[in-house]
């Protein structure tokens, strides 16, 4: 009788063991799965010096969701007399994503006055011949583009890449008539949010 108690307890003693050494590897391969599907997986930290799709750069960098879709198409924009700002751009360029931040305060300034008009160059069809209604017919195959079209529909600026806002505003204060930067008030930027306040600096 003493023997097979002493048979039952080893059998016990083994038996936890064996229960205690899975339990401690299947942790074991948990933990190691877990960790190599952590490192497996991409950042989805958006990065604005970066060429990687974040989502639209006017919502994401320029804080500003009321410039896309536009309001009005160029060829309203056109028959209104109004002037208008044509921006050229994709979502995965860093040069794109740090212009939208100029573009948004520009609209802040002069958005009551011009159409401000950001055409995902994607979104632009195929083919050869456009008509001056038409954001291809400005399009020249670089992004960003600014393009600014006074009240008459003339090109009055034109610029591939990013532009500073103080280039843009001069050629505005032109087309509206206003007094130059120099004899005039300084104007003051508003910084839209916590991110474009780290960039305007």
């Amino acid at each position: 009788m003493i023997l097979r108690l002493q048979q039952f307890q080893i059998r016990i003693l083994t038996a936890s063991r064996r229960s205690w050494r899975q339990f401690f590897l299947s942790c074991l391969l948990t933990l190691v799965v877990s960790f190599s599907c952590l490192l497996g997986t991409p950042s989805a930290l958006a990065g604005i010096n970066d060429d990687n799709f974040d989502g639209n750069v006017f919502l994401l960098y320029g804080g500003n969701a009321s410039l896309v879709p536009p309001r009005v198409a160029l060829a309203d924009s056109l028959k209104g007399g109004k002037p208008a700002l044509l921006v050229f751009y994709v979502d995965d360029s860093s040069d794109c994503k740090q212009h939208a931040i100029v573009v948004s305060q520009l609209q802040a300034f002069y958005g009551r006055a011009a159409d401000f008009i950001p055409i995902d160059v994607d979104s632009i069809p195929v083919q050869s011949n456009f008509t001056p209604t038409e954001p291809g017919y400005y399009y020249e195959g670089l992004v960003p583009q600014t393009v600014l079209l006074n009240q008459k529909g003339e090109v009055v600026l034109n610029q591939k890449g990013t532009v500073a806002f103080e280039k843009v505003d001069d050629v505005f204060r032109e087309v509206f008539n206003l007094l130059p930067r120099s004899e005039s008030v300084e104007l003051k930027r508003r910084l839209v949010n916590e991110f474009n306040t780290e960039l305007a600096k």
